[in-house]
């Protein structure tokens, strides 16, 4: 395996044409440049350089190993690059999570902040649950994700640390048409007798089923719809309401009234997830975080 130096120092001697001017170069004396390339040429088992009385040159061999040790310096040279711009938070790559509620305004709003301010970041985002995301920070796969404490609690992972980002208030989502529409805030109670869309199995705790339960009913009816659009076309439809959080609210359709729910309103905690050792980026992406939710 040829050493890096060894390779440097090769480079430098057929540039310069003479070991005496490779030494001035690299500041060795001329004695340690001969042994070194003595040394190399005998790990590559023969001459790597032609003598002359005013000089050397490399002969065919040389030329083969001086191409591969151009290339590998020059790898090196952009792998340094590469890192050094990592460590600044200036380049490279960020790959962020959040959930689904959390893509519609929050990240959007925030990563074209961090983009502005960051322009040579290649920025990679994914969605997923919480606790996948928490996963995958563990894994090394993430370098910052945006999770929550709902439907169960926070998840953990060894080596990942949060810290709260928000507070976020679910409403109501009703038609137009209903009778509570036009309503300032209204009880829980109220809506007893309404079907519920919802993207949680029914086998499983969700928030609504706590809240109506420490409002003391059981909801009606539950219907499993995972998606949005999907949830906001059911309740156009009159066929069901939903739980809608504050960071989905702007994108609740016009035909659609979005209600407060009073003392009852149910509320989950935002955080954002990092490593122990965060990147330079990832800690940049977090104050633009907290700057978009301040």
């Amino acid at each position: 395996m040829f050493e890096i130096d060894a390779l440097r120092l090769l480079v430098t001697v057929a540039d310069t044409g003479s070991f005496t001017k490779a030494a001035v170069r690299l500041d060795y004396t001329q004695s340690a440049v001969s042994r070194r390339i003595a040394s190399l040429e005998k790990e590559a088992g023969g001459p790597l350089f032609e003598r002359f009385a005013r000089g050397v040159r490399l002969n065919p061999a040389g030329h083969a190993l001086h191409r591969h040790a151009v290339e590998v310096l020059d790898r090196l040279s952009g792998a340094e690059h590469e890192l050094t711009v990592i460590h600044s938070g200036h380049g490279g790559t960020l790959r962020v999570g959040a959930f689904s509620t959390a893509n519609i305004s929050l990240m959007p709003v925030t990563l074209r902040a961090f983009v502005q301010s960051r322009p040579d970041v290649d920025v990679i985002a994914v969605e997923g649950r919480s606790g996948v995301l928490m996963q995958r920070l563990a894994e090394g796969a993430l370098d910052l994700a945006v999770v929550s404490d709902y439907p169960s609690g926070l998840p953990s992972a060894d080596g990942v640390g949060t810290e709260v980002l928000m507070e976020d208030e679910l409403f109501v989502v009703l038609p137009r048409d209903h009778r509570l529409a036009g309503a300032g805030a209204i009880d829980l109670r109220e809506l007893r007798e309404e079907a519920w869309l919802q993207d949680s199995p029914t086998d499983r705790p969700t928030m609504l089923a706590e809240v109506c339960a420490r409002a003391g009913f059981q909801p009606r009816k539950m219907v499993r719809i995972a998606e949005w659009t999907g949830k906001f076309g059911y309740v156009a439809a009159g066929l069901g309401v939903a739980l809608v959080p504050s960071l989905a609210a702007w994108a609740v359709p016009d035909e659609l009234a979005l209600c407060r729910l009073g003392d009852l309103a149910p509320r989950r905690t935002v955080h954002v997830a990092l490593p122990a050792a965060p990147l330079p980026a990832a800690l940049k992406l977090r104050e633009l975080l907290h700057e978009t939710v301040g």
